[in-house]
């Protein structure tokens, strides 16, 4: 977003958080993570059951009702939720440079995404493979077919690919900044920096969409890049949000984001999720929704903007939403929030194996959804909290 087209009048500051910078912690930012945590549990658990895409362990559709809500749920989840994730992560990567310095930042963020990383990729993905080979096949495959490179993924499997692409995303930062802006001085916090106006978030949105149209005329949704799981069809937006992410630390838009653009925004969000079915309908989706997933039709060029509006609508809507209304934290969020990223970390293997456990009960796929979730939500976050309490983990997690 440009700071070339920013609103003309200096917008309100809402209530209790006139606050200059995030030198203190930002509590909506961390029930943010924690939702948006939760909102992956919920998502690949769906792909179980319903909705489209991939995962280590699937059981089908059943009927209509079930595919199309399971799309449906998917579909306005991946328009969004990664790239706020991005965002948000990035918008601390600015200050702990700051703090730090190139080398001592390096230095953590392998640490802290290096190691979770290799440890997920190499040891816990090709135990969890074996776990389900066996399970659902019967089978003891060699060990040798467990190895790092032995698969047709090498490092970032499951849902470490986030946590690979957020370490790219820093250590290209680092570079940017040793580099080319080199310190001292510490770039300054723009504290009456105005939020971006109207019609810069637009054409925002629009170049995005029109990126992303045009990188899925060679990969189109589900093509990714198997060596390190990366699902390139998306990365407009990934690499947009990152940027747009650390711009918002040094203008200060997290907490300068008006209220009123915060629930236009949010209101446009929602009327795109329902605007979904319609466009699935008219496009021929329920047939063959191929046309959505890139090419040059106007199947693909309205799904890729549909995505694009979509996500800059939730990420300005759910920052004012949990700005405004979540700006604090009870015994619950306290505890979520500090086992949000090992939660993230292990998340797969918790539904996965949830999954195998409920693979004979005969429910209503939605219904078994719900049961799934219902399991699988706090048991990711207790497991996690364990896991954090073990000797040496408090400086990785």
């Amino acid at each position: 977003m440009s700071t070339a087209t920013l609103g003309t009048s200096r917008p309100a500051a809402t209530a209790e958080i006139v606050q200059t910078k995030a030198a203190s912690r930002l509590l909506f930012v961390d029930n943010m993570r924690v939702f948006l945590t939760i909102l992956v549990l919920l998502h690949h658990t769906m792909i179980i059951y319903a909705g489209s895409g991939s995962f280590l362990y699937t059981e089908g559709r059943q009927d209509t009702i079930t595919s199309v809500l399971g799309n449906w749920f998917c579909s306005v989840n991946q328009a969004y939720f990664m790239s706020l994730f991005l965002l948000i992560s990035a918008y601390f990567v600015p200050g702990s440079y700051d703090r730090k310095g190139a080398g001592h930042f390096v230095k953590d963020r392998l640490i802290r995404l290096g190691i979770p990383l290799i440890i997920y990729s190499w040891i816990i993905s090709p135990l969890t493979w074996a776990v389900i080979t066996y399970v659902t096949l019967g089978q003891v495959l060699p060990w040798w077919r467990y190895l790092p490179g032995a698969s047709e993924t090498l490092i970032g499997d499951g849902p470490l690919w986030f946590v690979e692409v957020l370490l790219i995303f820093t250590l290209v930062y680092a570079a940017w900044r040793r580099f080319f802006r080199p310190t001292p001085p510490v770039p300054p916090v723009e504290t009456d920096s105005r939020f971006p106006g109207n019609a810069a978030i637009v054409l925002f949105a629009l170049l995005t969409g029109v990126g992303a149209f045009l990188v899925r005329l060679v990969f189109p949704t589900g093509w990714r890049f198997a060596l390190l799981n990366l699902q390139l069809p998306f990365f407009v937006l990934y690499i947009a949000l990152f940027i747009v992410g650390l711009m918002a630390y040094r203008r200060n838009w997290l907490l300068r984001l008006p209220d009123a653009k915060g629930k236009l925004w949010l209101g446009i969000a929602i009327a795109l999720i329902l605007l979904f079915v319609p466009m699935a309908l008219i496009g021929g989706a329920m047939e063959n929704d191929q046309p959505f997933k890139g090419g040059l039709n106007w199947q693909a060029m309205a799904y890729a903007q549909w995505e694009a509006f979509l996500c800059v609508g939730m990420c300005i809507g759910l920052i004012y939403l949990f700005r405004r209304n979540w700006n604090r934290q009870g015994r619950l969020a306290k505890f979520l929030s500090p086992n949000a990223y090992i939660a993230y970390i292990i998340h797969a293997q918790v539904i996965t194996a949830t999954a195998l456990v409920l693979r004979n009960v005969d429910l209503y796929p939605l219904l078994k959804f719900g049961l799934a979730v219902a399991i699988v939500v706090p048991l990711s976050f207790v497991i996690g909290n364990l896991i954090r309490k073990l000797p040496y983990t408090d400086r990785v997690l």
